[in-house]
């Protein structure tokens, strides 16, 4: 990826009424839209719940139609596309209070609670999830009783949850994780446990069991909250933090701004190389993101987040990838 002048950063104009600054909230791709929801301007204190969409042709922001049972304000949310179907779980308000499993039929544009806290999954926010065809992934996160390790999935033809094996004592928990799922093997990626971690575990859905995995290369540092998207054969991450503030989730700690892939099979890390007038984003954690296409072209799509000024951003940027 850093061999090629074709991977650069481009700034995606904006117009219309959209999401303005946040950070913490989640980002979900149907097509040529992109959708917003959730999030926080000032430290845990969650904006609205509103379901913003982009277009991505028109680069116009709207607020999305919507009937049904919608998700209350938060921050620390997750969702992921199966189809034309976006699914979204937990994240809380200033009271802890979580949100369940919800989807949202962005055909019919309605919503649906598929399954409240008491029901489900343990209410939580700040973890990860991904997904296949059929499955929504959920790993970690930060829970009442602290951080979790867990890994759950939710069936979207059976509707219903499924529990995997726990990933174990060398796996902590943690909150904000990277995770991403490719090949039929869920990854996790980094986190936070009160401090970074730089670990790498590998859970196969074939054979149900976890690996712990050393990589080489020009491997990243410790980082929690950042963007993380499969590609083929890769996994790319973007940002995040590298030290937490003093004050903790009250301040911005050390944030990064650089892109890395890995290669799940030779298990080497390749650093991205800056190209000459991209419009590269400032450094930044907590952001919503996505793999995207723009014009044609593949790619992870980022907004907003927080800056190293604990000022929250209101951008829309775009990584193509030729790898």
């Amino acid at each position: 990826m850093s061999l090629v002048p074709e991977n650069k950063w481009v700034k995606v104009g904006q117009k219309g009424a959209g999401p303005g600054p946040r950070s913490s909230h989640a980002l979900a791709v149907v097509g040529d839209k992109v959708y917003c929801f959730g999030g926080e301007l000032k430290p845990t204190i969650p904006i609205d719940n509103d379901l913003f969409v982009f277009d991505l042709k028109t680069q116009e922001w709207s607020v999305a139609p919507a009937t049904g049972d919608a998700p209350f304000p938060c921050f620390g949310v997750s969702m992921v596309t199966i189809g034309t179907t976006i699914y979204v779980y937990g994240g809380r308000d200033e009271a802890r209070k979580y949100n369940g499993l919800y989807s949202y039929d962005t055909v019919a544009n309605k919503w649906e609670s598929l399954t409240p806290v008491d029901e489900g999954l343990p209410g939580r926010s700040y973890h990860s999830m991904a997904g296949d065809d059929r499955k929504v992934y959920v790993f970690g996160g930060v829970c009442r009783e602290g951080r979790v390790n867990t890994l759950h999935a939710y069936d979207v033809v059976d509707r219903k949850w499924v529990e995997y094996p726990a990933a174990g004592e060398a796996c902590k928990g943690r909150g904000a994780p990277g995770l991403a799922v490719v090949k039929g093997k869920v990854w996790v990626l980094f986190g936070f446990d009160g401090e970074e971690l730089d670990d790498i575990h590998c859970f196969d859905l074939a054979s149900q069991k976890w690996t712990h995995v050393e990589t080489t290369g020009d491997v990243p540092p410790a980082r929690s909250v950042f963007p993380v998207v499969p590609y083929g054969k890769h996994i790319v991450i973007y940002g995040g933090e590298e030290e937490p503030h003093e004050l903790m989730h009250m301040g911005a700690g050390k944030l990064t701004g650089d892109v890395y892939k890995l290669d799940t099979e030779t298990l080497v890390w390749e650093k991205h190389v800056d190209v000459a007038g991209e419009e590269k984003p400032s450094p930044r954690g907590w952001c919503a993101f996505a793999f995207a296409v723009k014009d044609g072209e593949e790619g992870l799509l980022v907004h907003g987040g927080n800056s190293p000024t604990n000022e929250r951003l209101d951008d829309l940027v775009f990584l193509g990838f030729s790898f």
